[in-house]
């Protein structure tokens, strides 16, 4: 039987997050739900529903120093913010609120866990085949896409910088998921693999990936490209 590991999960009220705090539920470990809503999470037995703004670094600051805990195995930075609109209308608002969750509010995190994490650790960023060279691109999703490519950089960067003493660092960049998110900005479209299915994978990977992998964006997805 494998020790229970302590794991942070953000974006964890809905969609593949949600999924993700019943996943390491099913495994026995123990789970960090952070969400701006946690009315989702509340009821859920044994876990710690934490009520956050990512995009808010003094709250972010504030509970690491009050979560009581000296050491976490796995940070999830699953936390996204899309929006669908033609580039021509999209704003620097829409830009910097994107960027906020999906970049800034991921950097924050890590910086202050750091104390927290060790070479045992692993940080996995959530990114998407959007923010991959290369990869089919969607209008409407200049600033979501974007913001997954920095994503993505981020992690090679973090990986070279811990790599000695630190945290092993990869991302997943994933391809349509139906979930919540993706109805909302794409009410016709549906994906070919369910947040519950994604999930599975995401956890096993989390718990596992960083023995092979560091500094790695990995696509998930089974379209080509």
């Amino acid at each position: 039987m494998h020790s229970p590991k302590r794991v942070i999960v953000t974006g964890a009220s809905r969609g593949i997050g949600r999924s993700l705090v019943d996943a390491f539920q099913n495994l026995g470990h123990e789970v960090w739900a952070l969400s701006r809503n946690i009315d989702e999470l509340k009821h859920i037995m044994g876990i710690h529903a934490v009520s956050i703004d990512l995009s808010d670094e003094q709250q972010i600051s504030d509970w690491v120093g009050s979560c009581g805990v000296d050491h976490f195995d796995v940070l999830i930075n699953n936390a996204g913010m899309l929006i669908n609109k033609p580039f021509s209308v999209t704003t620097s608002e829409d830009f910097e609120a994107v960027y906020r969750v999906n970049v800034f509010g991921a950097a924050q995190l890590i910086r202050h866990l750091l104390p927290l994490l060790s070479t045992s650790s692993h940080i996995l960023n959530i990114s998407s085949m959007g923010g991959i060279n290369g990869s089919a691109k969607f209008p409407g999703l200049a600033a979501y896409s974007s913001s997954k490519g920095a994503l993505g950089i981020l992690t090679e960067l973090l990986a070279e910088e811990f790599k000695d003493n630190g945290p092993r660092c990869n991302a997943l960049a994933l391809g349509a998921v139906q979930t919540e998110m993706l109805a909302e900005a794409f009410p016709d479209y549906k994906a070919p693999v369910s947040a519950t299915e994604m999930a599975s994978y995401i956890a096993d990977f989390s718990l596992n990936g960083h023995r092979l992998y560091n500094g790695k964006i990995l696509p998930i997805s089974q379209s080509t490209p």
